[in-house]
């Protein structure tokens, strides 16, 4: 009974890990993606201090800034001196110099053997975007970028990604030197294959662990939900078996009652007020019956150990002969019962389909006046056998037409009052449920009432 309900809670505990796996994974993705962009973004930054330095250039302030930040970050002082492609040349050193030399050529031995400042490739140019020189830096992978370099003149500074023919990415930095004399321009860029690779891995390393996850996730959750569900399984068992032992318990008394009564009325004149009461007695004792036998069937299909003799049954045969027996009883109500065709096959069991029929056309009878109709039909859909009983009937209002289903639920006080124990509709979408099939209703007030039966075809 309470499967359907452990399904739920499963499909709920899962996405909820799921969720907090996916957010994990994409919190982890993200970082490592960040952590690229900020570093490399530094390590161009210092590549173009180092560049400035080494042409005796002020340095802008926030290449100043990521210097900084970039020398904090590897625990090395700020360089303090800076040394000019002239006094290289000529050999100019002044005394004091010799130690800040010997600490800039142990920094500079350093980020010769940095990975992130290795892949960096420097392009000095003029004015009008030509290479210069490109001496001690890795081969640029592509010509200036044109754009970058108009940027930088405008501008000062230019950052951009680019992609290649190939797809491989780069992050360029662009600056325009001042004082009108070459290099008028340096492009300092990396190429994020190794990041984009890297980043590749990881993702199918986090689709590979997720889907692993879910699986053990799965399985977590179902047993999770069993343990949760357990308890309320417990206390249904225990209720079904309550209500089954009951009903059995009350058959035997229902049947010495009615016995009695039996014998009672018979040594009474017709005209006895006391047959009148034994008549009660035993119409009660009717209604008392087929309500202990519809729990007997409920508690029976809710336990899962209702029989059914399934097998191919021609609707043509079934609906002709109910319509024969019930016949009877509506002509005698006034009410016309017409069977409007009858074609197909489904399969199922032929004696719980008349038993859901019976329940349909009582409830018609039941709320169709004199002079009304009910119409009988089956006809086959695609995969199905639609067998509807429509009437016209008193109909029933659109609040309680998602409730007809319940059990016990009666839509209101003019219903109650004509009999039924409220099980009917339950019992009957329960045996088509258990055949594979769906039971649909469609009523309006004043108009009157359509159930279909949706059953397998064969």
């Amino acid at each position: 009974m309470l499967r359907g309900l452990r399904w739920q809670l499963t499909l709920l505990y899962l996405l909820a890990a799921l969720a907090l796996l996916a957010l994990i994974g994409v919190g982890m993705y993200q970082l490592l993606s960040r952590y690229f962009e900020t570093t490399t973004d530094l390590a161009l930054q210092h590549k173009m201090a180092e560049q400035f330095r080494l042409l005796g250039a002020a340095l802008p302030p926030e290449l100043a800034e990521a210097d900084r930040s970039w020398h904090a970050s590897r625990g090395r002082p700020l360089p303090t001196t800076g040394i000019s492609t002239d006094l290289r040349r000529n050999g100019e050193e002044h005394e004091g110099e010799g130690e800040d030399r010997r600490r800039s050529d142990d920094h500079l031995l350093e980020d010769a053997y940095d990975a992130e400042l290795a892949a960096i490739f420097v392009l000095p140019l003029d004015a009008r975007g030509q290479v210069l020189a490109v001496g001690g830096s890795p081969a640029a992978p592509l010509a200036p970028d044109a754009q970058a370099v108009a940027a930088a003149l405008q501008r000062g500074s230019d950052w951009r990604t680019v992609r290649l023919a190939d797809g491989t990415r780069l992050r360029l930095l662009t600056y325009a030197l001042p004082g009108g004399t070459d290099p008028a321009v340096l492009q300092v860029g990396r190429a994020l294959s190794d990041q984009d690779r890297l980043l590749h891995q990881l993702l199918i390393g986090l689709l590979g662990l997720g889907t692993a996850s879910a699986v053990l996730m799965g399985l977590g959750s179902w047993w999770l939900a069993g343990r949760s569900l357990r308890p309320a399984q417990d206390a249904w068992e225990r209720q079904q078996a309550f209500v089954a032992n009951a009903s059995h318990e009350l058959r035997t008394p229902l049947t010495l009652i009615r016995a009695s009564a039996e014998v009672a009325q018979r040594g009474l004149s017709a005209g006895d007020e006391r047959r009148t009461l034994l008549d009660d007695i035993l119409a009660e004792c009717d209604h008392m019956g087929r309500l202990v036998e519809d729990l007997l069937l409920l508690s029976r299909l809710d336990a899962g150990r209702l029989k059914l003799e399934r097998q191919r049954v021609a609707l043509a045969d079934l609906l002709t002969e109910i319509q024969r027996q019930v016949g009877r009883l509506a002509d005698a109500r006034g009410i016309h019962l017409v069977l409007d065709g009858a074609s197909g096959a489904v399969w199922g069991d032929p004696t719980r389909l008349r038993q859901v029929l019976l329940i349909l056309l009582d409830n018609a009878l039941r709320y169709t006046p004199a002079g009304g109709s009910i119409r009988l039909a089956a006809r086959p859909q695609g995969r199905y056998v639609v067998v509807t009983v429509t009437d016209t009937g008193s109909g029933i209002a659109p609040e309680h037409l998602p409730h007809v289903f319940e059990r016990f639920y009666q839509a209101d006080s003019a219903r109650r009052s004509r009999g039924g124990s409220g099980l009917g509709l339950s019992i009957a979408k329960a045996l088509i449920e258990a055949q594979h099939g769906q039971i649909r209703l469609e009523s309006r007030p004043g108009e009157g009432t359509r159930v279909s039966l949706l059953l397998p075809a064969v």
